[in-house]
Order: structure tokens, then C-alpha cells, then sequence
């Protein structure tokens, strides 16, 4: 990281934790495939910094509101939020450094358990306060009172307009605007609560601490069925059975959750598509059609 730019992250730290912060060694860490990320040590502190364009700052200003909803709930641990800013060269997130160990099964217990916990946080209608991200991709909010509604307008819908505008067109529109219009029958005596979910619940989400405590970041929060965080763990490999055990002690699952697993996880697939291209589509074009199966 430039020395000038690490010293405006030194300098925004200072300000939101009311202590000088002096940057004394930095290491590049991993970031993933949408952000660079850094350690900054100082003499007595470690933070966790994420860096993007300076047109990305909007993007971390939604995931640290993220970060704070889910730290409120207490349902798991998620690292600290800190500050976020913007520099003409970056923007920048700033989180709390947690020392990472093994979870083992009775970590992936404890997440079941929170996850559940973090689940029971509910309100009213679906959606958010503020729009946020699913990796790089605009992810829509604004709350409406009908989860059909909700996950045709702002999830379905939205991902399958833009693989049109990226091009994907064809048999892929076709099929997805009949999907669509089937929603209604496809949810039809299914009335989940709004509960606070993470949004982009993968295994590469979680870690845990070096005593084997849960923690998850990188959210995508909204107020959704929660069903579709327990999807998502399942679509990139899955999560031990410990897992989903514990989870479904503490909060088990309505009848028809396998075909809407598909449908909740076709959002991601959908994402990816837009994200990386590649075989995505056919994927997509794989799971509506298992789900226009079911009822054509």
C-alpha cells in the first residue's frame, strides 16, 4: 500500500476509535477476486483493510452498515467494523484483524446454532434500508411487503436484465420470464418471515477463530426468507452436516425447502454469470428448467 494512502487509513482509524493509529508494518493478504486487502500493525493494534476504486466507496459504505446489523444481532461473530473512506487513489473498509484458526464440527455446530439465532432477527416487510452489493453486482433493497414480489423484482428479475445488457439473451430470457411469472405457483403456501440474513452465505464467508468461534463477513445483508442463506451454503460444496444439523435443532426447515433451494440458489448462479461468464449460463439454464418442470 503508497505510504500516503495508508496514512489517510491510519488517519480516518484515529479518528473513529478516538486513538492515534501509526502504521508500522503492512502485509498484503488475500482479498479475494473483487478487492485488494492489507494488514496494518501498529504498535499495539492490527486492522484489516479492503481497498477498491475511489468509485467503489459506496460499496464498502453499505457493507460496513451491513457488518453493524449483523454485530447488533449477535446471532455469530462477524469482525468489527471500523471506518470506511475514500482517497483520490482508493476507497477503503476498515475492519477489526481476527486471528484465524479451526472450527471442526463443533464450530460448524456453533454457526448452525447462530446462524438460527441470527435468523430470529425479523421485521416486517423484505428488503433493506440501502441498496448493497452481491460481490461486485448492485443488489436492489427497497422493501416491499411480498417475498413473490420481492424475488421476482429485486433478485430474479434483476439478474436475469442484466445478462441481457451483458448480452446473454435468447433461450436463457425466455425460459427465465416464464420462471417469472410461475413464481407464484412455485412459492405458492410458502409465508416466510423477513429475517436478517447475510446475503452471500458461501464457505469461503466463514472462518473461525482460534478457540473455534464462528465468524462470517463479506455480507450482502438483507431481510429475506432465510431459507436462501441455507441455500447458498449448499451450492459451492456445502458446509459439514454438524452444520445443518445444529441448525435445524434450533429452527427446522418448512416442507418443498429442496425445490426452493434451486430457486434461491439460481440468484447466485444468475450472479456469477454476470460476474465470470463461462459455463454459468448453462447452469442457469439447467436449474429453470428443473424448476419449470415442476409445475409445466
Amino acid at each position: 500500500m503508497e505510504r500516503e494512502l495508508a496514512n489517510a487509513v491510519a488517519e480516518a482509524i484515529g479518528a473513529a476509535t478516538g486513538t492515534a493509529f501509526t502504521v508500522r508494518a503492512q502485509d498484503s493478504v488475500g482479498g479475494g477476486c473483487i478487492n485488494a486487502a492489507w494488514r496494518l500493525d501498529g504498535a499495539a493494534r492490527s486492522y484489516f483493510v479492503k481497498l477498491n476504486s475511489p468509485a467503489r466507496e459506496d460499496m464498502f459504505a453499505a457493507e460496513f452498515a451491513g457488518l453493524e446489523a449483523l454485530r447488533a444481532a449477535a446471532g455469530v461473530r462477524v469482525p468489527a467494523p471500523v471506518c470506511h473512506g475514500a482517497t483520490p487513489r482508493a476507497a477503503f473498509l476498515v475492519l477489526e484483524w481476527l486471528e484465524l484458526g479451526r472450527g471442526g464440527e463443533a464450530g460448524h455446530a456453533a454457526l448452525g446454532r447462530g446462524l438460527a439465532a441470527l435468523h430470529r432477527v425479523t421485521r416486517p416487510d423484505f428488503g433493506g434500508s440501502r441498496d448493497n452489493t452481491i460481490g461486485s453486482t448492485p443488489q436492489p433493497n427497497r422493501p416491499v411487503g411480498d417475498w413473490v414480489e420481492f424475488w421476482r423484482e429485486r433478485r430474479l428479475g434483476h439478474q436475469l436484465a442484466l445478462a441481457a445488457a451483458r448480452g446473454h439473451r435468447g433461450r436463457l430470457q425466455q425460459r427465465g420470464d416464464r420462471l417469472l411469472a410461475a413464481l407464484p405457483a412455485l412459492l405458492a403456501g410458502h409465508a416466510p418471515e423477513a429475517s436478517l440474513l447475510h446475503g452471500d452465505l458461501w464457505s469461503g464467508n466463514v472462518a473461525f477463530l482460534r478457540g473455534g468461534e464462528p465468524v462470517i463477513f463479506d455480507p450482502a445483508v438483507y431481510y429475506g426468507d432465510r431459507e436462501t442463506d441455507l441455500a447458498m451454503t449448499e451450492l459451492f460444496g456445502g458446509f459439514p452436516e454438524s452444520f445443518y444439523r445444529a441448525y435445524r435443532e434450533a429452527w427446522p426447515l418448512a416442507d418443498g425447502y429442496e425445490r426452493r433451494r434451486i430457486l434461491y440458489n439460481l440468484y447466485h448462479v444468475l450472479n456469477h454469470l454476470n460476474l465470470f461468464g463461462g459455463g454459468y449460463r448453462a447452469q442457469a439454464e439447467d436449474m429453470i428448467d428443473a424448476l419449470l418442470g415442476e409445475i409445466e
